[in-house]
């Protein structure tokens, strides 16, 4: 009986499938209140990575797997603190002054090099746990304690209130 126990405790903690982001949403005015949040556009690539017992996935929106385009970003990844993970975010090129440039993430797939950041900014599920119950904002917190350690090619991407620094911007 004891061997049972241990053998359910060491079960492999499966990582969800494919889940297709949320897209932005085209609006005519920004929300206003305390309740809604901006994020900066990032020119980049919208990927998902999905980590599950050893092996990562970097998934485009679409759900294709680009994994072996960029190896560098799979490798940070999978050096993350959980045995299984799916985030969201924008893979950028990024340019010596910070900002992103789409045609650098385009060249390093060709080229298997450059410099690319993988800015994430949701964290929906972490060792078998969903999170996309909790506030958005508790999910960004954990994302942001959850990369403490990483790479510099992965970041966790700001989000602002709305009202915060006097601006205002789509969600």
């Amino acid at each position: 009986m004891a061997r049972t126990h241990q053998r359910r405790r060491r079960a492999l903690i499966v990582s969800p499938g494919f889940i297709p982001p949320q897209l932005a949403t085209l609006v005519s005015e920004a929300p206003d209140g305390p309740a809604w949040a901006y994020e900066i556009k990032l020119d980049g690539y919208r990927m998902l990575a999905r980590l599950d017992n050893g092996g990562v996935h970097l998934l485009t929106r679409t759900g294709l797997d680009w994994t072996t385009k960029y190896p560098a970003i799979a490798e940070a990844l999978a050096e993350l603190p959980a045995r299984t993970a799916y985030l969201d975010g924008e893979l950028c090129g990024v340019l010596p002054d910070g900002r992103t440039a789409f045609n650098l993430i385009q060249n390093a797939a060709d080229t298997r090099n450059g410099s690319l950041v993988f800015f994430l900014f949701d964290l929906l599920f972490v060792n078998g746990a969903d999170l996309r119950s909790l506030p958005l904002i508790e999910r960004k917190e954990r994302l942001k304690a959850f990369l403490a350690d990483a790479t510099s090619c992965l970041q966790s991407h700001l989000t602002s209130r709305v009202g915060e620094r006097g601006s205002r911007s789509n969600a």
